[in-house]
């Protein structure tokens, strides 16, 4: 296995890792100088490490291993110190469940900022985030350090005192919706998030690969007709014999041509593609249609509270702050007859990709670091380092049990389960969406098995859950959501059972997320089990693997015996990574603009607003009115010049990012012309940035010359101008495809 991860990641690497062992080694021998130090002892000897001309890891190590025994009780293994210097190396760490990622990252935190870097450890949720940091506060106070942390509830004031602090852990959404809000103040004092210098990025492939492209997004209300009711019943007359087709991967719904004779008859003779309802009436048919027959209730959302709730497919967990974008999640609450959330025009969005690449340093861990290899190096340059375990894994990966039909499938998934328990051992079923995970638990009930189901629906219940997982008789039925960044701990006697069974009921499209299910068993050293058990029916193999390529004869249970069925399941399985890649590629390519455009705007978003340049450009461009306005108090001209211009920067910059988004949507059309769809996008993206500055200005000068402007500063409210009443912040994570 040695062989292969240096294959994957080159002799440098290798070299690399040498170096860094070199450096624990050295580390263990220091440890003697600071057992009778006493607290200011340590501290004074963390604070002799700073801003030293050459930072010394060895000895920095001896002192956070003595620091971390004596404020939280754990003495940090040499392959926890180890991780750490391969994240002060700038690297991705793989360290299996249980080995003690979060002390690494503490222990490299640290390390940074003893350094004179500023820390932000980005975590995949609020509870992780302040968890994490409320763990590992007493090690950073032994070693000086101050530490905050940042939630959804954080007022603006906490989240500048958590951001003053030396280290900073905050969920990846609030960092980036803390970096979106900044973008809208006209006050220098106003702003929360300081420059982003070293991230320590816990779940890496988590927060940099699965939801790297995913765009947070801060919107304003605005007043906008969604009245869907008409056509969500026009919709619901609709055949789908005859009505409307589904592309083969259930991505997208067509209307055919009878379907739209249909609807433009029941709702009252129209004509769906003339100007007059193209982008109207049309709109809110393909998307009331998309909410019906392919966003599945159960699956990629729920109802709770009266609401419609996203649910993130990686995670399993409820996405509290999603939802759908362009009209599709009112569509969804209209399917659901919910009142419909407001509406909002996007303000200024940023991909989670994007997000981090404003980072000077990033590095990160997770326990399956080494399978998105690829991803990492390709979109931020990052190489990855396997941490071996502290104590060998013992866990025992069965080859799956491949069966020709679902329903053949769920009953072996059953009787697997029955044969467990009936030993006392526990079991851990890992299922896909939460329909699956509570048909599956009624199931389990009727055969006599005592279930407790874990999904979105009770996500709040998670730690409690986890925590029984490992006893002896359990058995738990769980999305995705079943633990990251917990750990299944053994009860009494499971140990001599065989400890944790892990069965997954379907592979899932990565095989990331099926090691992450299988490393629910077996942490630090412990016994375990798992399995997946797999069909011709599940969606993996009806995507991505053609009927021919479906070998084997089943048995009376639908079992198929051959090696080569669960071989065709592992390809399956490489074809949809594969998928998944060109797809992120495709996306990178196009957002890389957008991104670059970005820097480019907070630059100059950043001068105009920390000096007198508004007022100096206004002034230049319009010497008449500079010239009336001089018996105005200097400061209150300059703030005034300041509002005007950033307020029409940010409007200028709101609509080019809606520009774009309509762009997105037909520009793979552009192909049919013979032309290239992302040469025309950068075009068209380059063309349209080009007009930002200028169109803010123009608008900047007509405001400077109409405005009133006074000592106590300019009215825009009574030219119109105002920011929106309200702004809210959500994750748009679209149903649909990019049209690329």
């Amino acid at each position: 296995m040695a062989s292969r991860f240096w294959s994957l990641l080159g002799r440098s690497v290798a070299k690399g890792h040498a170096r860094s062992r070199g450096a624990v080694d050295a580390a263990r021998a220091l440890e003697d100088r600071h057992r009778d130090l006493d607290a200011d002892g340590l501290r004074a000897a963390a604070n002799g490490l700073r801003g030293a001309g050459s930072f010394d890891v060895p000895a920095f190590l001896a002192l956070a291993r003595e620091a971390s025994d004596r404020a939280l009780s754990l003495r940090p293994f040499d392959t926890q110190l180890y991780g750490a210097v391969r994240l002060l190396e700038g690297d991705v760490i793989e360290m299996a469940t249980g080995e003690g990622k979060t002390l690494s990252g503490a222990v490299a935190a640290a390390a940074y900022v003893l350094q004179g870097r500023d820390v932000h450890v980005v975590s995949v949720n609020d509870f992780l985030a302040r968890r994490d940091a409320e763990w590992m506060g007493p090690f950073y106070d032994a070693l000086g350090v101050t530490v905050g942390w940042i939630t959804a509830e954080s007022t603006a004031d906490e989240r500048r005192a958590a951001y003053g602090c030396d280290v900073t852990y905050a969920s990846v959404n609030e960092v980036g919706f803390d970096v979106l809000r900044d973008h809208l103040v006209d006050d220098v004092d106003t702003l929360v998030s300081p420059t982003a210098d070293v991230a320590v990025v816990d779940e890496a492939d988590s927060v940099l690969v699965d939801e790297a492209l995913v765009p947070l997004v801060l919107a304003g209300s605005i007043d906008q007709d969604v009245s869907a009711d008409d056509v969500l019943d026009a919709v619901r007359s609709l055949d789908a014999d005859t009505d409307w087709e589904v592309d083969a991967e259930r991505r997208n719904v067509f209307l055919t041509d009878a379907g739209a004779e249909k609807l433009e008859d029941a709702l009252g003779g129209i004509d769906l593609y003339s100007e007059e309802h193209v982008g109207t009436t049309l709109v809110r048919v393909n998307l009331t249609l998309h909410a019906e027959v392919l966003v599945r209730r159960d699956v990629d959302y729920i109802v709770r509270d009266g609401r419609v709730q996203l649910v993130n497919a990686s995670r399993g967990r409820v996405a509290e702050l999603q939802r759908w974008p362009d009209g599709l999640q009112a569509a969804v609450e209209a399917k659901e007859g919910l009142a419909r959330t407001e509406t909002g025009q996007v303000l200024d969005t940023i991909t989670v990709q994007a997000l981090m690449g404003r980072y000077r340093r990033v590095c990160g861990m997770t326990g399956t670091a080494l399978a998105a290899g690829e991803q990492l190096r390709t979109f931020y340059g990052l190489g990855v380092s396997v941490v071996e375990p502290n104590e060998p894994l013992v866990r025992v990966d069965e080859v799956d049990r491949v069966y020709a039909t679902a329903p053949e499938k769920n009953a072996a998934v059953v009787a697997a389960v029955l044969e467990a328990h009936a030993t006392g051992q526990p079991v851990l079923v890992g299922t896909h969406d939460v329909e699956e995970s509570e048909s599956l638990a009624a199931r389990l009930e009727d055969a006599g098995v005592p279930v407790v189901a874990l999904n979105a629906k009770n996500d709040a219940e998670e730690a409690e859950i986890i925590a029984r997982a490992g006893l002896r008789d359990a058995v738990t039925v769980s999305t995705q959501i079943a633990g990251r960044g917990t750990d299944i701990r053994l009860g009494d006697g499971v140990t001599d059972l065989g400890g944790l069974l892990v069965i997954g009921t379907a592979r899932y499209v990565t095989e990331r997320l099926d090691n992450q299910l299988r490393g629910r068993a077996g942490r630090q050293g412990d016994p375990g089990r798992s399995v997946f058990f797999a069909s011709w029916d599940d969606s993996l193999v009806t995507r991505y693997l053609e009927k021919s390529d479906r070998p084997g004869h089943p048995d009376d249970t639908g079992f198929l015996e051959s090696e080569v069925a669960a071989k065709r399941i592992d390809h399956a399985q490489r074809v949809a990574e594969g998928a998944m890649l060109d797809t992120h590629a495709s996306t990178w390519r196009y957002n890389q603009l957008t991104a670059q455009h970005r820097d480019i705007l907070d630059t100059r978003r950043a001068a105009l607003l920390d000096t007198d340049e508004a007022w100096d450009l206004l002034a230049t461009r319009n010497p008449e009115r500079a010239a009336e306005l001089e018996a105005v108090d200097s400061d209150a001209r300059v703030r005034a010049a300041r509002r005007i211009v950033l307020h029409h920067l940010d409007r200028a910059w709101s609509d080019y990012l809606a520009h774009l988004g309509d762009v997105r949507e037909s520009i793979h059309l552009r192909a049919l012309g013979r032309q290239n769809p992302l040469d025309e996008y950068h075009r068209i993206a380059i063309e349209a940035f080009a007009e930002v500055q200028s169109r803010a200005l123009e608008e900047s000068d007509r405001t400077f010359l109409t405005s009133t402007i006074t000592d106590d500063g300019v009215d825009l409210e009574s030219a119109g101008l105002v920011r929106p009443s309200s702004t809210w912040t959500y994750v748009r994570e679209s149903h649909r495809p990019l049209a690329f």
